[in-house]
């Protein structure tokens, strides 16, 4: 989710097969650097090596280009990584979020052949995706401060996993602001 100058990146901690719960700390939302993150939602062993060949692929283009990758730019690599797979495709739907130029968020999601969507609010991804579109476009608000923004994530979030099976354990919440970064947990329903 966008907010002013800033955005917020979240997934559920739950790892899971079916209706079996194999771990309650599981982490989707990546850094690639400061000021990009990639969520992956899926199967857990592709969001891994998707994961792994992303970082190997923005450590190559930062020694020949001798900076950061930009979120557009990376959104393209992502994109063209999972259409060179797509008849035998990773198991993941990125969420790509990122601060560009003049600190302008950038957003969108992918499904798991690469085919973009671009938002200027908010994206959605995972088993929740249908419950979670409906909590967002009720709580967001345009250029939201990032405590505000925040608390309208956690809340979204809290509110969409509470009514999937699949989800849950509570969250992680990463808030990105040109100067800092920060990580919160957010406790959930345990069951």
């Amino acid at each position: 989710m966008v907010g002013k100058n800033c955005f917020a990146i979240a997934s559920d901690r739950r790892l899971g097969v079916q209706l079996q719960t194999i771990a309650t700390d599981f982490q989707r939302v990546f850094k690639i650097h400061d000021k990009l993150y990639i969520g992956l939602s899926g199967l857990a062993t592709d969001a891994q090596t998707l994961y792994q060949r992303l970082v190997f692929r923005h450590k190559l283009y930062q020694l020949r280009e001798e900076r950061d990758m930009k979120p557009e730019t990376f959104a393209s690599l992502v994109s063209a990584m999972l259409y060179e797979r797509r008849f035998g495709p990773y198991f993941c739907q990125p969420v790509i979020a990122g601060l560009g130029e003049n600190d302008e968020p950038f957003i969108c999601t992918m499904d798991c052949i690469g085919a973009k969507e671009l938002a200027k609010d908010f994206v959605v991804s995972g088993t929740s995706s249908e419950s979670l579109y409906g909590a967002c476009e009720s709580m967001y608000k345009p250029n939201m401060e990032p405590e505000e923004l925040f608390e309208t994530v956690s809340q979204a979030l809290m509110a969409s996993v509470d009514r999937d099976c699949l989800a849950g354990w509570g969250g992680h919440v990463f808030i990105v602001t040109p100067t800092e970064v920060q990580e919160r947990v957010v406790k959930g329903r345990m069951d």
